[in-house]
């Protein structure tokens, strides 16, 4: 049990961490107040957004994840020690990227001027594919380390990372609809590496421990 609520835990910080990121929420606050959109549209359209970048993820986390299965339950080594590390490793990853520039490691950032003169339908189609197509790695690398409890694990990542990015996401553009993304999100625009690195590094060191 104690395997199962760290692996949950982690894939729910890895979550908020993911669905805060600026260039996930801002664009499509932008693009309401640009075309207009109603609230209730753009909180639909926010959520089908948020669902098409999870169901992709999700996809190549499964297909990690089985391989992970597959191989720890041949070798307990794997479990025990190369989960975690690839973690870490990611981990220091992000933290020498994050020093080294600013930009995101997410590339499905929204241009607003390219948009205005195309329908919405056409802007949907082409926020959902966007979103498709630009994963989040950083929650691959943990469907990896959740497949030490097998399916259980796999699910509980998936179910989790689902919910709170979609959330997350609905959230954060409703409030920046109402105004409140003047809160500052430059702080984590400028430091979503950095903060994501230092949680891989953490989530990792906890795998050495928990079982």
């Amino acid at each position: 049990m104690n395997g199962l609520i760290h692996i949950i835990a982690g894939a729910f910080l890895l979550s908020i961490v993911h669905a805060s990121i600026p260039n996930h929420w801002i664009p499509l606050v932008a693009l309401s107040k640009s075309e207009k959109w109603s609230e209730k549209f753009t909180m639909s359209a926010t959520a089908i957004a948020g669902f098409s970048h999870t169901l992709s993820t999700i996809i190549i986390g499964i297909i990690v994840g089985f391989f992970g299965y597959k191989l720890s339950s041949s070798y307990a080594f794997i479990v025990g020690v190369i989960a975690p590390t690839i973690l870490i490793l990611m981990g220091l990853v992000y933290l020498i990227m994050s020093f080294r520039q600013n930009k995101h490691h997410h590339h499905h950032e929204i241009h607003i001027d390219d948009t205005r003169k195309k329908t919405t339908f056409t802007i949907l189609l082409t926020l959902i594919v966007s979103m498709f197509f630009s994963p989040c790695l950083e929650i691959e690398a943990y469907f990896f380390v959740a497949s030490k409890l097998g399916w259980e694990g796999i699910i509980a990542v998936s179910i989790v990372y689902t919910f709170i990015t979609i959330a997350g996401m609905v959230l954060l553009v409703w409030l920046g609809l109402k105004g409140v993304q003047k809160i500052k999100s430059h702080f984590l625009e400028h430091h979503e590496k950095t903060i994501t690195g230092f949680l891989l590094v953490f989530l990792g060191m906890a795998g050495y421990f928990i079982r």
